[in-house]
């Protein structure tokens, strides 16, 4: 089980949040631009390393706030904030 510590409510299990996919992914500028390629590229490609990695989370079963932290994808270890 992990623990996660939400920025507002503090140390909660891991059953309380639901993640929310890469930080810092940008919108398109001109989404009406986009080929469906290009639409399916900013949807489903995304990086998946192994080591530190900045990650969404929101806290569902709490405050229901997003927040940003990075992760040890290998270990699971939260190592901070993602600012």
């Amino acid at each position: 089980m992990l623990l996660i510590r939400c920025p507002w409510c503090g140390n909660r299990d891991e059953v309380e949040f639901s993640y929310g996919g890469a930080a810092g992914v940008a919108y398109p500028a001109d989404p009406d631009a986009l080929s469906d390629a290009q639409w399916a590229e900013y949807v489903f490609v995304r990086d998946n390393p192994k080591g530190p990695f900045a990650e969404r989370w929101v806290h569902t079963n709490g405050c229901r706030r997003w927040f940003d932290v990075v992760r040890d994808t290998a270990t699971h270890e939260f190592l901070g904030d993602g600012s």
